[in-house]
């Protein structure tokens, strides 16, 4: 299943326009994030992060909306490397976002401190390609915020991204996933 580049805004405006109906809805967005994924091949090993990713979570509805700008990985173990990653794998120019959008399976109050081993079930879109995942995550809530991290793998093929035979022993076709994000209510900063 192929979605456009405004998934992300849909779902996000989807968000805000429950908040609207009823009772009012108290929204996080993200403050503070850390992307980090990992290619571990046999001849290579290739890392790169972001820090630039947007998101919100509806406490009330615990669903959520994150949006991770693909030109913004850093890192990678070359200049080329990095362009390879944008111009031919992830086709950024195109494809200028990964998104996952859904909802905390467990029931949680966001708003008890506490630590939470919790389940995001929603859909994961790399490459314009959508794959429902459900993603195990823990969550902490302090007074800082609520901190969501999660370690997960990505199978490329599920995503249409291609490797070259010539490159498959420097890119592994399962990549691991690190996310470290900071939310906050939209009163603080």
């Amino acid at each position: 299943m192929v979605f456009g580049k405004s998934t992300l805004l849909l779902a996000m405006l989807c968000l805000i326009g429950n908040g609207l109906k009823g009772q009012n809805r108290q929204l996080l967005k993200i403050v503070r994030s850390e992307v980090t994924f990992v290619s571990d091949a046999p001849l290579e090993r290739i890392t790169a992060m972001n820090t630039s990713c947007s998101g919100l979570v509806d406490i009330d509805a615990r669903s959520f909306a994150v949006r991770v700008p693909i030109r913004e990985f850093e890192g990678f173990n070359s200049p080329l490397q990095r362009e390879h990653f944008n111009e031919n794998y992830l086709v950024s120019r195109e494809w200028p976002n990964a998104t996952f959008t859904g909802r905390i399976i467990e029931t949680i109050d966001l708003l008890k401190d506490g630590t939470y081993a919790v389940r995001a079930k929603g859909a994961l879109v790399v490459r314009g390609v959508a794959q429902e995942r459900i993603i195990p995550c823990s969550i902490i809530v302090t007074d800082e915020g609520v901190r969501i991290s999660s370690l997960f793998d990505i199978q490329l093929a599920d995503h249409e991204v291609r490797i070259p035979r010539i490159v498959q022993q420097k890119v592994a076709s399962t990549v691991q996933v690190k996310l470290d994000l900071l939310f906050k209510t939209e009163n603080e900063k």
